[in-house]
């Protein structure tokens, strides 16, 4: 009896872990994004920096993006900092859009404030 204990708590264990790693990876990663090259352009209305990646919202025509930059140590390595995404300010985002209708969504690839830009990903082309 102990040993089929044991059989079904690992089971259960590696089933969680696989169930749990399977939902971080439909979102996490590019899977969810589009293959096609998007540019949008738009205010700053929020932002909210940290793990597992930052998030700006902006307003274009009266409607809300949410655009991911990248996680911190990503950002940190291009230089762009929370100072630099205030409210108000003009942002350009490169990056693919999501693949689900309708969604306002963005991955950035690459940003652009003040003329300057911060390729997140420098190993894709955008």
């Amino acid at each position: 009896m102990p040993q089929f204990r044991f059989t079904y708590l690992l089971c259960s264990a590696v089933l969680a872990a696989f169930l749990a790693a399977s939902a971080a990876q439909a979102h996490h990663g590019w899977a969810w994004a589009t293959d096609e090259e998007f540019e949008i352009t738009g205010v700053i209305q929020s932002v909210r920096l940290g793990n597992p990646h930052g998030e700006v919202t902006i307003s274009v025509d009266s409607e809300e993006w949410v655009v991911e930059v990248g996680q911190p140590w990503r950002n940190d390595r291009v230089g762009l900092s929370k100072e630099m995404l205030i409210q108000g300010r003009e942002i350009t985002v490169h990056g693919h859009r999501s693949a689900k209708e309708g969604e306002r969504l963005v991955k950035a690839e690459r940003v652009v404030i003040d003329g300057k830009d911060y390729d997140l990903y420098p190993d894709r082309t955008s």
